[in-house]
């Protein structure tokens, strides 16, 4: 099992002072509506702004075994993300963003600073223009966008930003969005992307038209289909080059006994090779999850299936925003060869007017038939929020294996500020 006490670098210190900053602060209205006003600099109509998110990360990864016998990798960095928004002229915006990650201690494999002795942690020492876009919203209910943007698609899955690291993931893409007024509740979202620039600041190009069709259901929840073809350029992508069709509905029910609601997810999804792929195959994709929300808890319990069939033909999700799904551990960003089956239970309370989140999560995974037991995750997360704008995160996860992985241990704490 890993090390259940670590030593914390004296490097630390520059975050410890950001965080007890944040802690001690008090609700300082005035000030916090002073920045708002600096940063949105013009107060009527369709406001132009300054976009800032600063968000420091201490991490901890210890694996009992891997590559190299990896040592205790330990990472303080801090992330800058600085945006300017146009005023809207004639329907017309345009937004660009900078993103710089410095690495305070660099303690860490980041794939890309050749530290291979260490554990991996996916936030490399870089800088990079992460969003660069131009809108348009003249014609009746949509909205086109083309450019480097953000896109997040359902719960991230199959399209997101992968959110969790440092350096997220943007899209040179072009992303029409029709909210359709005849048929009240219906959202299109049809696009192209060409390339996508990844959280280690490297470009993968691709040519992958996407659909996302979204009916709300009354107020019982979203039916969903979609089409995703991902087919990349370079040849050592080749393998993830998929099509995927799907079927989503989720939700949740309106309450009952005045307190009550129950919430749901049923999702099936179909995957085949695409493009230059070389493996032939075809895969299914299950997603099913049931609970209860009432007095500000929440509990439900879910299982989630990848079915792969060896040599790599299993189920892959390489533009999704994997850390959400599988355990925040990350020993099953890639779907293993005999697939994966991941049953699952989730708690989370809210507390102090939904300031304080306390979470916790038990995952049990096996391969996609149930006959072979990969291992066991606990993952539990505190998230303090103080007001719109700063945050406080605690989170820890702790994957025990049995015959997939390493026993992996991983520890964050985290401060944002967000305007």
């Amino acid at each position: 099992m890993p090390k259940q006490t670590t030593k914390l670098s004296a490097r630390l210190a520059p975050g410890a002072l950001l965080t007890m900053s944040l802690a001690g602060m008090p609700a300082q209205a005035d000030f916090t509506k002073d920045v708002e006003d600096a940063l949105n600099f013009y107060h009527y109509g369709n406001n132009g702004a300054i976009k800032m998110d600063l968000n420091y990360r201490w991490e901890n990864v210890d694996q009992d075994r891997g590559p190299g016998n990896p040592k205790t990798a330990n990472a303080n960095t801090a992330r800058l993300r600085l945006g300017l928004l146009s005023p809207t002229f004639y329907g017309f915006q345009a937004y660009a963003e900078y993103e710089g990650l410095y690495a305070l201690q660099e303690d860490y494999n980041s794939t890309r600073n050749r530290r291979t002795q260490y554990s991996v942690i996916a936030d490399p020492d870089a800088s990079e223009l992460n969003q660069f876009w131009l809108s348009y919203k003249g014609i009746p209910d949509t909205l086109v966008k083309v450019g480097r943007q953000r896109i997040k698609l359902d719960d991230d899955r199959f399209i997101g930003n992968v959110g969790w690291r440092q350096m997220e993931m943007t899209y040179d893409s072009i992303l029409f969005t029709h909210k359709n007024q005849t048929i009240f509740g219906l959202t299109v979202n049809a696009g192209y992307i060409d390339s996508a620039r990844t959280i280690f600041s490297t470009k993968e190009s691709m040519n992958s038209p996407i659909l996302n069709v979204n009916y709300k259901v009354g107020d019982w929840g979203n039916l969903v289909g979609y089409g995703y073809w991902i087919d990349y350029r370079d040849p050592a992508q080749y393998a993830n080059s998929s099509q995927t069709y799907g079927l989503r509905f989720h939700g949740k029910s309106p309450k009952f006994f005045d307190t009550v609601n129950a919430i749901y997810t049923a999702e099936w999804s179909n995957q085949s090779d695409y493009g230059e792929n070389p493996n032939d195959y075809q895969a299914d994709r299950i997603n099913l999850m049931a609970g209860a929300s009432a007095y500000n808890l929440t509990v439900s319990g879910a299982m989630e299936q990848l079915n792969g069939y060896g040599n790599g033909k299993s189920f892959r999700t390489p533009l999704g925003t994997n850390h959400a799904f599988q355990g925040w551990a990350d020993l099953f960003l890639t779907t293993p060869g005999n697939g994966i089956r991941d049953v699952f239970a989730t708690a989370s309370y809210k507390m102090m007017n939904d300031s304080l989140i306390v979470t916790g999560v038990f995952h049990d995974f096996k391969d996609d038939t149930g006959s072979i037991q990969y291992g066991t995750e606990w993952d539990f997360s505190l998230l303090k929020k103080f007001g719109k704008h700063y945050s406080l995160l605690a989170k820890y996860a702790n994957y025990s294996a049995d015959t997939f992985g390493t026993d992996t241990q991983k520890i964050w704490l985290q401060a944002n500020v967000s305007f």
